[in-house]
Protein backbone atom coordinates (compact mmCIF):
# COMPACT_ATOMS: atom_id res chain seq x y z
CA UNK A 1 0.00 0.00 0.00
CA UNK A 2 1.32 3.57 -1.20
CA UNK A 3 1.81 6.54 1.15
CA UNK A 4 -0.41 8.81 -1.29
CA UNK A 5 -0.10 12.53 -1.23
CA UNK A 6 0.93 14.56 1.97
CA UNK A 7 -0.42 17.79 1.15
CA UNK A 8 -3.63 17.38 2.89
CA UNK A 9 -3.77 20.51 5.61
CA UNK A 10 -6.47 21.82 7.94
CA UNK A 11 -7.46 25.32 8.75
CA UNK A 12 -6.03 25.04 12.19
CA UNK A 13 -2.76 24.21 11.19
CA UNK A 14 -2.43 25.71 7.78
CA UNK A 15 1.64 25.68 7.42
CA UNK A 16 1.84 21.95 7.62
CA UNK A 17 0.82 19.17 5.18
CA UNK A 18 0.15 15.61 6.68
CA UNK A 19 -0.07 11.91 4.71
CA UNK A 20 -2.15 9.81 6.37
CA UNK A 21 -4.91 9.65 8.87
CA UNK A 22 -6.04 7.29 11.29
CA UNK A 23 -9.99 7.01 12.61
CA UNK A 24 -11.03 6.12 15.87
CA UNK A 25 -14.35 4.55 15.24
CA UNK A 26 -16.91 5.06 17.84
CA UNK A 27 -17.28 8.47 18.63
CA UNK A 28 -15.33 10.07 15.81
CA UNK A 29 -16.43 8.48 12.85
CA UNK A 30 -19.70 7.30 14.10
CA UNK A 31 -22.25 8.30 17.26
CA UNK A 32 -22.08 4.30 18.42
CA UNK A 33 -20.57 5.78 21.77
CA UNK A 34 -24.09 6.38 22.69
CA UNK A 35 -24.99 3.06 21.91
CA UNK A 36 -21.57 1.92 24.07
CA UNK A 37 -22.40 3.98 26.62
CA UNK A 38 -26.26 2.31 27.40
CA UNK A 39 -24.73 -1.05 27.05
CA UNK A 40 -22.05 -0.62 29.46
CA UNK A 41 -24.75 1.57 31.68
CA UNK A 42 -27.20 -1.06 31.86
CA UNK A 43 -24.53 -3.83 32.62
CA UNK A 44 -23.06 -2.11 34.88
CA UNK A 45 -26.09 -1.04 36.60
CA UNK A 46 -27.10 -4.27 37.04
CA UNK A 47 -23.84 -5.78 38.26
CA UNK A 48 -23.35 -2.58 41.00
CA UNK A 49 -26.82 -3.09 42.20
CA UNK A 50 -26.99 -6.88 42.44
CA UNK A 51 -23.70 -6.73 44.77
CA UNK A 52 -24.45 -3.55 46.70
CA UNK A 53 -21.58 -1.58 45.45
CA UNK A 54 -21.42 1.83 45.44
CA UNK A 55 -20.98 4.53 44.47
CA UNK A 56 -23.40 4.10 41.32
CA UNK A 57 -22.20 3.72 37.71
CA UNK A 58 -22.32 7.08 36.17
CA UNK A 59 -21.44 8.10 32.60
CA UNK A 60 -18.55 10.00 33.94
CA UNK A 61 -17.28 6.52 34.72
CA UNK A 62 -17.31 5.33 31.10
CA UNK A 63 -15.23 8.78 30.30
CA UNK A 64 -12.79 7.59 33.16
CA UNK A 65 -12.28 4.47 32.86
CA UNK A 66 -14.20 2.70 29.74
CA UNK A 67 -14.02 4.61 26.88
CA UNK A 68 -11.39 3.82 24.22
CA UNK A 69 -9.85 0.83 26.26
CA UNK A 70 -10.47 -2.80 25.31
CA UNK A 71 -13.72 -4.15 26.58
CA UNK A 72 -12.11 -6.63 29.22
CA UNK A 73 -9.90 -3.85 30.38
CA UNK A 74 -12.76 -1.87 30.64
CA UNK A 75 -14.24 -4.01 32.96
CA UNK A 76 -11.41 -4.42 35.29
CA UNK A 77 -10.47 -0.87 35.70
CA UNK A 78 -14.18 0.09 36.23
CA UNK A 79 -14.32 -2.47 38.72
CA UNK A 80 -11.29 -1.82 40.06
CA UNK A 81 -12.38 2.05 41.03
CA UNK A 82 -14.43 0.36 43.49
CA UNK A 83 -12.13 -1.80 45.12
CA UNK A 84 -13.78 -5.07 43.24
CA UNK A 85 -11.20 -7.69 41.60
CA UNK A 86 -12.76 -10.61 39.80
CA UNK A 87 -11.21 -13.31 38.37
CA UNK A 88 -10.50 -12.70 34.65
CA UNK A 89 -11.38 -15.75 33.19
CA UNK A 90 -11.50 -16.22 29.09
CA UNK A 91 -13.27 -14.67 26.38
CA UNK A 92 -15.22 -17.60 25.74
CA UNK A 93 -16.97 -17.11 29.47
CA UNK A 94 -20.91 -17.13 28.82
CA UNK A 95 -22.43 -13.86 29.62
CA UNK A 96 -22.66 -13.11 33.01
CA UNK A 97 -20.95 -11.74 36.36
CA UNK A 98 -18.76 -14.03 37.56
CA UNK A 99 -15.43 -13.22 35.62
CA UNK A 100 -14.31 -9.75 34.10
CA UNK A 101 -14.56 -11.52 30.44
CA UNK A 102 -18.23 -12.69 31.21
CA UNK A 103 -19.61 -9.24 32.67
CA UNK A 104 -17.81 -7.97 29.41
CA UNK A 105 -19.62 -10.31 26.96
CA UNK A 106 -22.42 -9.00 28.91
CA UNK A 107 -22.13 -5.52 27.49
CA UNK A 108 -21.29 -6.75 23.97
CA UNK A 109 -24.70 -8.84 24.01
CA UNK A 110 -26.38 -5.40 24.99
CA UNK A 111 -24.38 -3.50 22.55
CA UNK A 112 -24.83 -5.97 19.76
CA UNK A 113 -28.83 -5.96 19.95
CA UNK A 114 -29.01 -2.30 20.12
CA UNK A 115 -26.80 -2.11 17.05
CA UNK A 116 -29.29 -4.82 15.31
CA UNK A 117 -32.32 -2.63 16.13
CA UNK A 118 -31.63 0.75 15.55
CA UNK A 119 -28.68 0.80 13.20
CA UNK A 120 -26.22 3.63 13.01
CA UNK A 121 -25.40 6.34 10.74
CA UNK A 122 -21.91 8.38 10.82
CA UNK A 123 -21.93 11.86 11.33
CA UNK A 124 -22.13 14.15 8.75
CA UNK A 125 -19.21 15.90 9.53
CA UNK A 126 -17.49 12.97 9.30
CA UNK A 127 -18.56 11.40 6.34
CA UNK A 128 -17.60 15.33 4.62
CA UNK A 129 -14.02 15.19 5.77
CA UNK A 130 -13.58 11.25 4.46
CA UNK A 131 -15.05 12.60 1.09
CA UNK A 132 -11.93 15.48 1.02
CA UNK A 133 -9.23 12.88 2.29
CA UNK A 134 -10.25 10.17 -0.49
CA UNK A 135 -10.30 12.90 -3.35
CA UNK A 136 -6.48 14.43 -2.15
CA UNK A 137 -5.55 10.29 -2.18
CA UNK A 138 -4.60 10.49 1.58
CA UNK A 139 -4.71 7.29 2.93
CA UNK A 140 -7.03 6.23 5.88
CA UNK A 141 -7.04 3.85 8.65
CA UNK A 142 -9.75 3.08 11.41
CA UNK A 143 -8.17 1.81 14.90
CA UNK A 144 -10.86 0.97 17.50
CA UNK A 145 -10.48 -1.02 20.85
CA UNK A 146 -14.09 -2.37 19.78
CA UNK A 147 -14.18 -6.04 18.89
CA UNK A 148 -17.07 -4.70 16.32
CA UNK A 149 -15.87 -2.20 14.50
CA UNK A 150 -16.10 -4.01 11.24
CA UNK A 151 -19.93 -4.86 11.92
CA UNK A 152 -20.78 -1.12 12.77
CA UNK A 153 -18.39 -0.17 9.79
CA UNK A 154 -20.86 -2.05 7.40
CA UNK A 155 -24.07 -1.02 9.05
CA UNK A 156 -22.50 2.94 8.91
CA UNK A 157 -21.92 2.31 4.92
CA UNK A 158 -18.38 3.04 5.22
CA UNK A 159 -16.73 0.02 5.45
CA UNK A 160 -16.12 0.30 1.78
CA UNK A 161 -13.73 3.23 2.78
CA UNK A 162 -11.26 2.02 4.72
CA UNK A 163 -8.66 -0.92 3.67
CA UNK A 164 -6.88 -1.03 7.13
CA UNK A 165 -9.28 -1.52 10.49
CA UNK A 166 -7.45 -2.32 13.64
CA UNK A 167 -9.55 -3.50 15.81
CA UNK A 168 -9.93 -5.29 19.48
CA UNK A 169 -9.64 -8.54 17.17
CA UNK A 170 -6.82 -7.60 15.35
CA UNK A 171 -4.92 -6.24 18.33
CA UNK A 172 -5.30 -9.42 19.97
CA UNK A 173 -4.43 -11.63 17.37
CA UNK A 174 -1.23 -9.36 16.98
CA UNK A 175 -0.57 -8.81 20.59
CA UNK A 176 -0.57 -5.23 20.66
CA UNK A 177 -1.42 -3.69 23.83
CA UNK A 178 -4.24 -1.37 23.75
CA UNK A 179 -4.71 2.22 23.83
CA UNK A 180 -3.47 4.48 25.93
CA UNK A 181 -0.66 2.55 23.98
CA UNK A 182 0.22 3.77 21.06
CA UNK A 183 1.11 0.24 19.54
CA UNK A 184 -2.40 -0.15 17.62
CA UNK A 185 -2.08 3.09 15.77
CA UNK A 186 1.34 2.52 15.15
CA UNK A 187 0.43 -0.85 13.16
CA UNK A 188 -2.59 1.11 11.40
CA UNK A 189 0.36 3.10 10.19
CA UNK A 190 2.52 0.22 8.92
CA UNK A 191 -0.07 -1.46 7.55
CA UNK A 192 -0.86 1.79 5.10
CA UNK A 193 2.43 2.27 4.33
CA UNK A 194 3.48 5.19 6.04
CA UNK A 195 5.31 7.06 8.79
CA UNK A 196 4.29 7.70 11.97
CA UNK A 197 5.64 11.38 11.37
CA UNK A 198 3.53 12.33 9.46
CA UNK A 199 0.31 10.68 10.56
CA UNK A 200 -2.44 12.21 12.03
CA UNK A 201 -4.53 10.39 15.09
CA UNK A 202 -8.22 11.37 15.17
CA UNK A 203 -9.79 10.15 18.62
CA UNK A 204 -12.74 11.54 21.02
CA UNK A 205 -11.52 9.27 24.27
CA UNK A 206 -8.98 10.50 26.79
CA UNK A 207 -7.04 6.51 26.69
CA UNK A 208 -7.15 7.48 22.55
CA UNK A 209 -5.31 11.02 22.65
CA UNK A 210 -3.04 9.41 25.49
CA UNK A 211 -1.80 6.62 22.86
CA UNK A 212 -2.02 9.11 20.19
CA UNK A 213 0.35 11.54 22.46
CA UNK A 214 2.57 9.05 23.30
CA UNK A 215 3.54 7.80 19.86
CA UNK A 216 5.84 10.07 17.32
CA UNK A 217 2.94 11.05 15.31
CA UNK A 218 2.45 14.09 13.30
CA UNK A 219 -0.52 15.79 14.97
CA UNK A 220 -3.36 14.45 17.54
CA UNK A 221 -6.46 15.60 17.09
CA UNK A 222 -9.41 15.71 19.63
CA UNK A 223 -12.87 15.29 19.07
CA UNK A 224 -15.20 16.70 21.92
CA UNK A 225 -18.56 14.44 22.17
CA UNK A 226 -18.37 15.24 25.74
CA UNK A 227 -15.04 13.80 27.28
CA UNK A 228 -14.54 17.82 27.72
CA UNK A 229 -12.14 20.14 25.36
CA UNK A 230 -9.59 21.05 28.32
CA UNK A 231 -9.27 17.14 29.32
CA UNK A 232 -8.29 16.18 25.95
CA UNK A 233 -5.61 19.01 25.50
CA UNK A 234 -4.27 17.55 29.19
CA UNK A 235 -4.30 14.19 27.70
CA UNK A 236 -2.19 15.15 24.74
CA UNK A 237 -4.80 16.58 22.07
CA UNK A 238 -2.86 19.24 19.68
CA UNK A 239 -6.07 20.85 18.14
CA UNK A 240 -9.45 20.13 19.51
CA UNK A 241 -13.03 20.33 17.47
CA UNK A 242 -16.38 19.48 18.68
CA UNK A 243 -16.90 18.16 14.85
CA UNK A 244 -14.86 16.69 11.92
CA UNK A 245 -16.31 19.18 9.88
CA UNK A 246 -14.12 21.87 11.33
CA UNK A 247 -11.29 20.16 9.78
CA UNK A 248 -12.14 20.82 6.18
CA UNK A 249 -10.51 23.40 4.24
CA UNK A 250 -13.00 26.02 3.06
Amino acid sequence: MTSGRTDWTIPQIRDRSFGAVLFDLDGVLTPTADVHMAAWRRMFTDFFTAHGITPAYTDDDYFAYVDGRPRYEGVQVCLASRGVDLPYGSPTDPPGDQTVCALGNSKNDAFNAVLSEDGVEPFPGSVALMDVLEALDVPMAVVSSSRNAMEVLRVAGLAHRFEVVVDGKVAAMEQLPGKPQPDTYQYAARLLGVTDDVSVVVEDAISGVQAGAAGGFALVIGVDRGAGADDLVRAGADVVVSDLAELVNP
